[in-house]
């Protein structure tokens, strides 16, 4: 039985390096709930976000993992104004450097053409690449945590007045709208 990837992750952030963090969710709750459960839903997460990966190993499930972890460590700081830990620039820098993905436009749209020996790599090498280009880029002061209840989930707040609080408004901003009006 094949597992419908939008009933697995959440795939709505427009941000793709934010979108890969938010494969942990519940962050800021009581039991954080992991996503990337095994090798499987690493690929079919990779595959979902236009990555043609055909095979993922342990290895790779770890170094995604630990790629994931510094993203959101580094965004979370950065949405405190805060520093990132060397440690995890360090992580993020040599990821995105060792990729060897080509953007291609192929049928009116975007596409990564990973290499044969390191797919995976490639793909964490795109990931890496664009927090790089948010969490150092002119938008780095828009980015935030969401405040949705246990989420702690990184965004970019593109709203004119950049007051934002919720990653998304169908799932956190509508949790607490509910309850409010369940309070009243």
């Amino acid at each position: 039985m094949t597992e419908d990837v939008r009933r697995v992750f959440r795939m709505d952030n427009e941000v793709l390096a934010f979108r890969f963090t938010a494969t942990v969710s519940d962050r800021a709750g009581m039991e954080p709930r992991e996503r990337l459960t095994g090798t499987a839903r690493l690929k079919m997460w990779l595959q979902a976000t236009g990555f043609d990966v055909t095979d993922v190993s342990p290895a790779d499930l770890e170094h995604a993992v630990e790629l994931r972890e510094a993203i959101y460590r580094i965004g979370s700081a950065v949405a405190a104004g805060q520093q990132s830990d060397p440690k995890d620039v360090r992580t993020l820098n040599t990821v995105a450097a060792a990729g060897h993905a080509k953007a291609a436009l192929e049928h009116e749209r975007a596409e990564w053409h990973l290499t044969d020996t390191a797919p995976v790599g490639d793909a964490l090498g795109v990931l890496a690449t664009d927090a790089i280009h948010i969490l150092g880029g002119p938008d780095r002061s828009r980015i935030k945590n969401c405040e949705g209840p246990g989420c702690a989930g990184l965004y970019l707040d593109t709203s004119r007045g950049a007051n934002r609080r919720w990653c998304s408004m169908n799932t956190c901003g509508n949790k607490v709208k509910k309850s409010r009006l369940a309070a009243s």
